[in-house]
């Protein structure tokens, strides 16, 4: 192996999807010399560079912005604040007409420019060349495998490999984001390959908090044996059982509990004859691969029937991940910062997925926060060349014992096995979570104890070590949220509990514990 690259920034970011790069341009117009560092190849990983997004966009008119937060609210059950919910609304207007220049936006036939939705694809190109021109430094296919330490508890940087490369690196830091995205359990989630809740691990280890893992029950239409999850057609969709009789499935949004019923019952299959021949047309221009497995396969889906599923999105439209304690989301660990799906969206999003509008603005705005809250971190503190530091990564890197490591591929399977069974998931009880738990909980002992091996195999490690934790934490909160809210079902719980009107937040590896219910951190009164 290569002598290790040895690195020097005021910020660190680890992620290189929509939140990584806002991260990494705001540190840099705030004067921070910044590393990126990504598992794949910035600009075209993540699940915004397969998808269309669009942003909650809200013309600056008080009455239209309340309406907006009041409609929002309505669907968070008491886990929202409606201050994080106008400064990101805000943000979001102010910034997205910034990209002109790297983005070709479009115009209405009026004339008018068009900012809220844009294409996943020229987005994400976009947004590597704006972090090249502020002078960012990327390293691509370099996936970070844990957080450095310093003696008094403070972030001073990461380690990694260079996938391509065969050589490891190491990155010292006034301040780290990180924006590794969420967990999606293996699921064959569009763009989700490398969101394996890695930056959740790396960060719990170093001492941070994660808030709302229980909501990880976010399940979308898909065809059979793909993995187009692009669900803006099912808007318009029928469904059917096996036997060809209609199903009384609503369309849109709404279908996803009638649906999850349905598949537990047996195969489902859906005809897309109802999308009006507008929208028909305009399909291949505003999403262009939502056709493409259709065409593989030889099915005309206006014409045919195709067998549908439902595939689990863990927390990428979920809604947990690492605990935010300030206005600038910083976590409870010194120098260390979080956004888009790494970091918790409860305080915009309470117990409902913000689907992709409200998710794309606050991936770039907690992009925008944690990056420039992190280079006033670093501006205070500097980068600590001299003093030691120690890697905080333990499961799938430092073994406790000499054990023989469980098989890699069972503990993978494990994990899709235990976190994306919709009778399990979806549809929770106190007693399928134990089972589930209990399961989750040998295999992490099993990683602990014994997987830690160089090269190729010690990434794999790392990531399920990964999968496997993200599992514990979500489930733990499953079962302590003994009640149904938002997104979270249990059959045997079916009402909404009052005196759980309020964040979990769970802090630990090997047992974690949970936190004292504390207030939301309050934002300034105008944007940062």
């Amino acid at each position: 192996m290569r002598e290790t690259l040895q690195l020097e920034a005021d910020v660190l970011v680890l992620g290189g999807g929509l939140a990584g790069t806002w991260a990494a341009v705001a540190a840099a117009r705030s004067g921070a010399r910044v590393i990126l560092a990504d598992k794949g190849y910035c600009g075209t990983s993540g699940v915004t560079a397969t998808a269309g997004p669009g942003h909650w966009w809200v013309p600056p008119d008080p009455a239209l912005r309340s309406a907006a937060i009041e409609k929002r609210l309505a669907t968070a059950f008491g886990l929202a604040d409606p201050a994080w919910m106008a400064r990101i609304i805000e943000l979001t207007w102010q910034t997205l007409p910034t990209l002109a220049g790297y983005y070709d936006f479009p115009q209405d036939d009026a004339g008018v420019t068009q900012y809220r939705g844009l294409r996943g694809p020229e987005y994400m190109r976009a947004m590597r060349r704006l972090a090249l021109d502020q002078g960012v430094q990327i390293l691509d296919q370099s996936p970070a495998l844990e957080l450095l330490l310093l003696a008094d508890g403070a972030v001073a940087g990461a380690r990694g490999h260079q996938r391509q490369l065969g050589q490891d690196w190491q990155v010292r830091s006034g301040a780290v984001v990180v924006a590794t995205g969420g967990c999606a359990f293996l699921s064959h989630l569009l763009g989700a390959h490398t969101n394996t809740g890695d930056g959740y691990l790396m960060a719990a280890e170093a001492g941070a908090a994660l808030s709302g893992m229980e909501f990880t029950t976010y399940y979308t239409v898909a065809p059979v044996h793909t993995s187009m999850t692009r669900s803006m057609s099912y808007a318009f969709a029928t469904y059917y059982d096996a036997a060809g009789h209609e199903l009384p499935i609503p369309p849109g949004p709404g279908s996803t509990d009638a649906l999850a019923r349905a598949l537990l019952q047996g195969t489902v299959f859906c005809s897309l004859h109802k999308m009006p021949a507008d929208v028909r047309a305009q399909l291949p221009r505003i999403s262009p691969n939502v056709m493409l497995p259709f065409a593989r396969q030889g099915i005309d889906p206006y014409t045919q029937r195709f067998e549908v599923t439902l595939r689990g999105e863990g927390t990428v439209r979920g809604i947990g991940g690492l605990d935010v304690v300030s206005d600038d989301c910083a976590t409870r660990v010194p120098g260390l910062y979080a956004a888009g799906d790494a970091a918790t969206r409860e305080l915009i999003a309470g117990a409902t997925s913000g689907g992709g509008a409200q998710n794309s603005a606050w991936a770039l705005s907690s992009g925008h926060w944690a990056g420039q809250g992190a280079a006033r971190h670093a501006r205070s503190v500097g980068i600590r060349t001299q003093a030691a530091v120690q890697g905080a990564g333990e499961a799938g890197l430092r073994p406790r014992t000499r054990a023989a490591p469980p098989p890699l591929a069972a503990v993978r399977q494990l994990v899709t096995a235990e976190m994306l069974p919709l009778d399990k998931n979806y549809f929770r009880t106190g007693a399928g979570l134990r089972q589930s738990l209990t399961l989750l909980d040998d295999a992490w002992q099993a990683i602990r104890d014994s997987a830690g091996v160089d090269g190729a195999d010690r990434m794999k490690w790392r990531e399920t070590a990964a999968l496997v934790a993200s599992g514990r934490w979500s489930y733990r909160g499953a079962l302590a949220r003994a009640e149904s809210r938002g997104m979270h079902h249990r059959l045997d719980h079916r009402q909404t509990d009052a005196a759980l009107a309020h964040r979990l937040v769970q802090h630990g590896v090997d047992q974690p514990q949970w936190q004292t219910p504390v207030s939301t951190p309050q934002p300034e009164e105008q944007p940062a």
